[in-house]
């Protein structure tokens, strides 16, 4: 496994919200939820199939279950790394990555799939954690990439504590949070894909607009509670991989 450096992940991060805006190209944050993966076949915590439909939250995604019955939550995290490895971007995460070509993008993700560095975006901030990385019990910044889909029961970091999926559970601060904060705050326009806006703090990142003036484009079938914005909201009623392309063809016209 080779060891994650953290810092300098963060750092790169902070060096694109420090850095002076191009003239010629807007900032564009595009904020994913797991309606952006769906079309990529990865089931969401709501589906009635897929691997989520067998398990309750509590039995694989709390630290208390860790704690209980740690065989079943790396069982869980094994399998989801397994089916992962089959899946492909879908037209939606294609369409977020060619923004990149005509303006400034970074993504931040609920999500813990790495489907949007597979069709190319190059700046992506996983709020929740990150699938195919392990993390030590008691450095949550010791971080390793995992090469293959399983994780060993006994499998340790390098300060010799177990090793666990580097996601964050429910109960669990979001670290990411902060960070993800500021780069909402660089935002000329904000692109709101596949959340229902009910997950906190997630959610609460439209908070953090640097004026009311800017524009957010909601992309999603369903009814997100839109109540919490407040800044010009267009609401494309489609489904990711059908509305995000729509949008990026008409940014594209209109940058």
């Amino acid at each position: 496994m080779k060891e994650v450096n953290l810092t300098e992940t963060i750092r790169a991060f902070e060096t694109w919200i420090n850095a002076p805006k191009a003239s010629n190209k807007k900032r564009i944050v595009v904020f994913t939820g797991a309606g952006v993966s769906a079309d990529s076949g990865i089931a969401t915590f709501r589906d009635a199939d897929g691997l989520w439909a067998n398990y309750r939250i509590e039995e694989v995604c709390t630290p208390e279950a860790l704690s209980i019955n740690r065989d079943k939550v790396i069982e869980f995290y094994n399998m989801r790394r397994k089916e992962s490895l089959t899946k492909k971007p879908n037209d939606g995460h294609i369409a977020i990555a060619q923004l990149e070509q005509w303006a400034d993008v970074c993504v931040i993700t609920q999500n813990v799939d790495n489907l949007h560095e597979q069709a190319g975006s190059t700046r992506v901030l996983h709020l929740h954690g990150e699938l195919m990385k392990l993390r030590s019990e008691k450095n949550p910044t010791l971080i390793y990439q995992i090469q293959e889909w399983e994780q060993s029961l006994d499998a340790r970091a390098k300060d010799g504590a177990l090793l666990r999926p580097h996601i964050v559970f429910f109960g669990e601060d979001v670290p990411m949070f902060q960070l993800a904060s500021k780069i909402v705050e660089q935002a000329d326009i904000l692109i709101i894909v596949g959340t229902s806006l009910a997950i906190y703090p997630a959610a609460s990142l439209v908070y953090y607009m640097r004026d009311k003036n800017v524009p957010i484009y909601l992309v999603d079938p369903g009814t997100p509670d839109t109540s919490i914005i407040s800044n010009p909201l267009t609401h494309i009623k489609e489904r990711g991989a059908v509305g995000v392309p729509i949008l990026v063809e008409q940014l594209r016209k209109e940058l």
